[in-house]
């Protein structure tokens, strides 16, 4: 039997999750009737192995300890668990003598003998950690994700009835639930410290198929999204595919419905801006910001909607139904510490009167645009200066 001490701490920092966790193993000789389990490695026991794995165990000598390790290992080269077993041990003693690199090289050989060995890989992610290698770390993340996902999905044992069973899987869900969480938010870190956008792109999809029920799901979309985009990596195509994957597990994700539609408004093709209207209005569904008990964000997300939306109405020249849009969306955002947001919508909105000819309209809501800096800002003062023109020649 293998006795486990767990703890998970959660910090945060900086907005950023960060995630320790110290696993203690100890390792406890069985009789001979009973079987020795290490981490899912199964030693029957009374087997050459079980006996080795006793005179190991009894050794009080690191040096000696480790070196009868690795005869272990060449001993019992053809038995998985063993070498498992055998090297993950060794990679705890490096480990334990601060040689991280030593420690990870015979960690990944303990992974390769037992690739869904939840406790292994998460004992790898820590020595990554430590080694500050991300991308080892979102290797053993997402490898431990997708074992996570398995548990508890095995067929039932004949003989075993569904009460029986159903306890059965809840104690192994249990017993891996912190490794589980661990290597999860340690996967979600290593995307938000990823500045490559090829490097953060091709950790997003290693990250949602090992992990697509994620807490983090709505985040990492996000992250998807604007590494697509412009700015980063300007894939539309790749940008519309991975908004609709989304959208197909999760129909009303706001991140994916707001940054389909903020694309599809700009693209030149025709239909798009149709495309770009339905997209938003889903959004404007979606986050329910009428709601007495929507959030800062669920608000946030209906005003960039309803701007987006205005915006669409203004590009299919139906300006009239631009406004009272654009006008929602003023009144979402000025309050939610989005200014560019808030810009853009203003702007849109000066942008429709000026159309319609309603000047003291125009220069009112422009005249609080220009007051925001940022990429809007020459933009509005230059709509303003024509305004003003207009407006001074119709006097």
């Amino acid at each position: 039997m293998r006795c486990k001490d767990t703890k998970a701490q959660h910090l945060s920092r900086n907005g950023r999750l960060l995630v320790t966790l110290a696993v203690l193993f100890c390792f406890s000789l069985l009789s001979k009737h009973a079987a020795a389990q290490t981490g899912g490695l199964i030693i029957p026991a009374g087997t050459p192995e079980d006996k080795d794995l006793q005179a190991i165990s009894a050794e009080s000598d690191a040096n000696k300890k480790l070196g009868m390790y690795q005869d272990f290992v060449q001993k019992y080269a053809s038995n998985p668990a063993a070498v498992a077993y055998g090297n993950w041990q060794i990679s705890q003693a490096y480990q334990s003598s601060g040689d991280v690199n030593k420690a990870l090289e015979y960690g990944d050989k303990a992974v390769a003998a037992a690739p869904q060995n939840i406790d292994i890989l998460v004992s790898q992610a820590n020595l990554a950690q430590q080694a500050k290698d991300n991308a080892k770390l979102m290797e053993y993340a997402a490898k431990g994700g997708t074992a996570c996902g398995s548990v508890g999905k095995e067929a039932k044992p004949a003989g075993t009835n569904d009460a029986e069973f159903q306890t059965q899987v809840k104690e192994e869900k249990d017993a891996v639930k912190n490794s589980c969480t661990f290597l999860e938010s340690a996967g979600f870190n290593v995307i938000v410290d990823e500045n490559d956008p090829k490097k953060r792109m091709a950790y997003i999809e290693d990250y949602t198929a090992a992990f697509p029920e994620s807490k983090f799901g709505d985040q990492v979309s996000s992250y998807a999204m604007y590494t697509l985009g412009p700015g980063q990596l300007n894939d539309q195509a790749r940008l519309f595919a991975y908004g609709e994957k989304i959208l197909a597990s999760n129909p009303n994700s706001l991140p994916a419905l707001l940054l389909l539609a903020g694309t599809y408004v700009d693209d030149p093709k025709p239909g798009s801006v149709a495309k770009a209207i339905a997209y938003a209005q889903r959004a404007v569904t979606a986050a329910t910001a009428d709601d007495p008990t929507a959030d800062k964000s669920h608000k946030t997300s209906a005003g960039v909607a309803h701007s987006i939306l205005g915006y669409g109405y203004l590009k299919e020249d139906k300006t009239a139904a631009a406004i009272p849009e654009l006008k929602t969306s003023i009144d979402l955002l000025k309050d939610q510490d989005q200014q560019q947001q808030y810009a853009i919508a203003l702007y849109r909105l000066g942008f429709a009167y000026a159309k319609l000819n309603k000047v003291t309209d125009a220069r009112e809501v422009l005249t609080q645009a220009v007051k925001i800096s940022g990429p809007v800002q020459a933009m509005s003062q230059d709509l303003l200066a024509k305004v003003n023109a207009a407006r001074a020649k119709g006097r």
